[in-house]
């Protein structure tokens, strides 16, 4: 039985700066978990990463959890950019929120860019959503939006995680 997604997972350059933007920016939760690894077969493994090491983290993010990971092993490919919206792969994590204008201008303030080739970007109503794609301080793809109260795919329309 599927009970829902239990959490997304960014890879990050600096885990504690970018611990410090998700909780500041989103106001999810620390979850007090310090993880990480390194010299084992088994998360080696998992991950399909042979040689593997890194730091890792868990938040809490309103109905899910919000994971980051650091890769000390192999060593990042820093100069490598994160993924378009349009490529292939999980390109981005979606918030809801219930003043997207407002929050634009609260996240942008912490780091968010939400810039266009021809300027500041602004969200966009398309009817049963406003929404709008911006940027974490490392580069990685974040949409906002904000659902019209008649959206069958309402934030508010998600149940807990059935045990």
């Amino acid at each position: 039985m599927i009970r829902g997604i239990h959490h997304v997972t960014v890879h990050v350059r600096d885990l504690d700066r970018m611990r410090r933007f998700y909780i500041e920016a989103f106001g999810f939760e620390d979850m007090n978990f310090d993880g990480g690894w390194s010299n084992s077969a088994e998360i080696d493994y998992i991950v399909d990463v042979p040689g593997s090491a890194a730091r890792s983290l868990m938040l809490s993010a309103g109905n899910c959890y919000l994971e980051l990971f650091q890769y000390s092993q192999p060593a990042p490919d820093n100069a490598a950019k994160p993924l378009q919206a349009y490529q292939h792969g999980y390109t981005h994590f979606c918030v809801d929120v219930t003043d997207i204008e407002a929050e634009v201008e609260r996240l942008r303030g912490i780091g968010m860019t939400f810039d266009r080739p021809q300027g500041p970007g602004k969200p966009v109503d398309v009817g049963i959503v406003k929404a709008i794609y911006g940027r974490d301080p490392e580069g990685n793809l974040i949409e906002l939006q904000e659902t019209a109260p008649d959206c069958a795919f309402d934030a508010r329309h998600l149940s807990k995680a059935k045990l």
